[in-house]
């Protein structure tokens, strides 16, 4: 039967329940079992793909096209395997789902309540990935304890363990233990009240893991384990690491993942060695290079509104024995001439980051312009590429005026334009170009030397693409389709010759970067920074 593992949290947000939950899945899985990890958010919207990355970060998209939240990046880059729609489910799709049911007649004319008509179809969401084979199903649920929004989910899973039995199930709760330097002391009050909390919702915590800054010690534990009403040694230390995949290895050592299987009564099929990871955290500790990157974007006050980005630059600087400096720029500010070249100057690479809308493209096409002429690597992510190739319209070809149609709709050189089979589409949630798709490469290509293959797969979410009626001028200038979908010959990959490394992508590179494997394109990007730094 399949084993459930729930992670909550409680004191405050941000406590890194992903983290905890990814490093968590990652040991069982060198435990020999199959695991697999969802995220069920608290919120109404339906999915986070209407949602500004000021609200709530980066949208991650799996392959399948669902618009997920950006913990299924996190599991995805500990656990090297792809996540799914099923892994993500939002209070709104559950409502959406009871509603549907309702106008359907599916109730036979009952009146529709939280409890049982709610919490039925949680626990239905929270069990449906039981039927694929895992043995291992880690939950985590978005929120803090005593959220209103929270309510229906716990009560779901204080009967889901009269359901499951109670070797079917595991909770597993993440708290805070905040430390007092007038006092200098740790205090384990609000990790009291968090589990108080907790338990006046019909749940006990099985397992206790304690975020904090210092370390805590065995009277704490036990002071912790008598209020809470768990045993001493589900007590877990989860102190600050100076990396986000430092974290597994404190937790081995913590020993969480014994305590979840003596909980679950499972049988390890194997010790947890870690032996890739551990080689990636040395690469990280100790780079031989050092190089700095210019991250162009709007939202660069905002860094989990590129995360993925971010990681693939950790996973591929490690790759390359290299440390990569991401310095974040505001394309806004790159408008004023002066600036730009303050801003750009001493940088060994630049990447010019996908998004939406009108605001601070002009300072995008200004940083490319700069990297075109200047012959620095430049790497460009979906609006990224787009920018690209108006930068090159505009001054190459001499269409002074070209634009993409989501820019100026009226423009006399749309060299981006939108979808044919996006333009009679009005509402806004999951209708881009989502998911998966195959892109065929051109073997003289940057692209093809990176990725050492002529097929790939990769991830999407645009409604512009590059205008062919427009292809053939640019190849006889030299920039060119090096990667095109082969159903219907969408240009996927701009890159320039005689450019030491400029390549421009519509699909999203970063989504699939992941520790054991870092992403190729990233990896050639970093790799070109580097060379670029030494001439």
């Amino acid at each position: 039967m399949t084993k459930y593992i729930f992670v909550t949290g409680g004191v405050t947000s941000s406590l890194g329940k992903g983290i905890i939950a990814a490093s968590l899945a990652k040991l069982l899985q060198g435990h020999g079992f199959k695991v697999t990890i969802q995220k069920f958010d608290p919120y109404i919207n339906v999915d986070p793909g209407t949602l500004n990355p000021y609200e709530h970060g980066e949208c991650y998209v799996t392959d399948d096209g669902a618009e997920t939240d950006l913990d299924l990046g996190h599991y995805e880059r500990f656990l090297n395997t792809p996540t799914s729609q099923e892994n993500n489910v939002t209070t709104g799709r559950i409502y959406q789902t009871v509603i549907n049911k309702e106008r359907a007649g599916e109730f036979l004319g009952k009146t529709v309540q939280v409890i049982p008509h709610i919490t039925d179809e949680i626990k239905r969401r929270m069990t449906l990935l039981g039927g694929k084979n895992y043995d291992i199903i880690i939950t985590e649920l978005g929120g803090t304890v005593g959220d209103i929004e929270s309510l229906p989910y716990l009560e779901a899973l204080r009967q889901l363990r009269m359901e499951l039995g109670d070797h079917n199930y595991c909770t597993v709760h993440l708290t805070l233990i905040p430390y007092l330097a007038a006092a200098k002391e740790l205090k384990t009050k609000p990790t009291q009240h968090s589990v108080k909390e907790l338990q006046e919702s019909g749940v006990q915590p099985d397992i206790l893991v304690c975020r904090t800054e210092k370390p805590i010690t065995d009277e704490i534990r036990q002071k912790l384990a008598l209020f809470c009403n768990l045993s001493k040694d589900n007590v877990i230390e989860a102190i600050d690491a100076d990396t986000i995949y430092e974290v597994p290895i404190l937790m081995l050592k913590e020993k969480l993942d014994q305590r979840v299987i003596k909980q679950l009564k499972l049988k390890s099929k194997s010790a947890p060695e870690l032996k890739a990871w551990r080689e990636f955290l040395k690469n990280l500790r100790h780079p031989i290079y050092e190089v700095n990157i210019g991250l162009i974007g709007k939202y660069n006050e905002l860094p989990d509104a590129y995360k993925s980005i971010y990681e693939a630059f950790v996973h591929s600087g490690a790759a390359n024995m290299c440390k990569v400096k991401v310095i974040a720029i505001h394309s806004e500010s790159l408008e004023d001439p002066e600036k730009l070249n303050q801003a750009l100057k001493g940088l060994n690479g630049i990447l010019v980051a996908p998004g939406f809308g009108e605001r601070g493209i002009e300072g995008k096409i200004e940083a490319i312009r700069y990297a075109r002429e200047n012959q620095i690597p430049f790497l460009g992510i979906c609006l990224g590429m787009q920018c690209a190739v108006v930068e090159f319209a505009r001054n190459v070809l001499g269409m002074k005026k070209a634009a993409s149609t989501e820019v100026d709709p009226k423009t006399k050189f749309p060299v981006i334009h939108m979808m044919t089979e996006q333009r009679n589409i009005k509402e806004k949630g999951g209708t881009m170009r989502l998911g998966a798709y195959e892109c065929k490469l051109s073997k003289t290509s940057k692209a093809h030397q990176a990725y050492k293959s002529t097929l790939i797969s990769e991830r999407h979410r645009h409604r512009y693409e590059f205008n062919n009626q427009y292809l053939a001028e640019f190849e006889e200038k030299g920039m060119w389709a090096s990667g095109k979908n082969p159903e219907k010959n969408l240009v996927e990959i701009m890159e320039l010759k005689g450019h030491p490394w400029f390549v421009g992508v519509q699909f999203h590179p970063e989504l699939k970067s992941t520790v054991e494997t870092p992403h190729p394109l990233f990896v050639s990007f970093v790799g070109s920074c580097i060379r670029n730094k030494k001439i």
